[in-house]
């Protein structure tokens, strides 16, 4: 695994996992190089709305569709920070730029351009991030703590959130319902 990115992958826990705050899910992961790693969970809606963000933030969202829409939690880290991943990448102020076409936003611009309907087509946003230090999230790989495969957009953006990790694990060809909680070598 030296040297290979898994930048712009999905991490999938497996079943063994069982810290709270990344059991059963799905993370993608915006960046993983020499300095660590750092993503973001995109299944575990939180008891907040966009409407909720806006108000946050001080936009005003009166005319916004998208208002109801479902907040994320993102990681446990800085869970009071925001993360808008969206297609297209766009041109937004604060955007890192994963592939082609997808985009991790972390500027108040985007989220303007969303309540005022002129946003990108396609959006997640979460709140908080994950993060591992040089070599951590290598080892958890290596531990069985994660799968991992890259990203796909119809399951960042249209499968139900409470179907994203099991629907991620079978892009790699795992049944998660079949799989036992323990966790163990060969």
């Amino acid at each position: 695994m030296k040297g290979e990115s898994l930048h712009n992958h999905f991490l999938i826990a497996m079943p063994a996992m069982t810290d709270p705050n990344f059991a059963r899910t799905v993370m993608l992961l915006c960046e993983h190089n020499e300095q660590g790693a750092m993503g973001l969970v995109i299944n575990r809606p939180i008891d907040l709305q966009l409407l909720d963000v806006f108000s946050e933030v001080g936009i005003d969202a009166d005319h916004a569709h998208d208002r109801e829409t479902t907040v994320y939690f993102g990681g446990p880290v800085q869970t009071n920070r925001g993360f808008v991943v969206h297609e297209p990448a766009g041109h937004w102020d604060s955007t890192l730029r994963l592939g082609e076409s997808l985009g991790i936003t972390t500027s108040r611009d985007v989220l303007q351009a969303i309540a005022e309907q002129r946003g990108p087509d396609r959006y997640l946003v979460t709140l908080g991030y994950a993060g591992w230090s040089p070599g951590q999230l290598e080892r958890e790989i290596a531990e069985n703590s994660w799968l991992h495969c890259p990203a796909d957009r119809a399951i960042l953006f249209e499968t139900p959130a409470e179907q994203r990790w099991q629907a991620a694990a079978l892009l790699v060809g795992v049944d998660l319902a079949t799989l036992s909680g323990q966790a163990g070598h060969a």
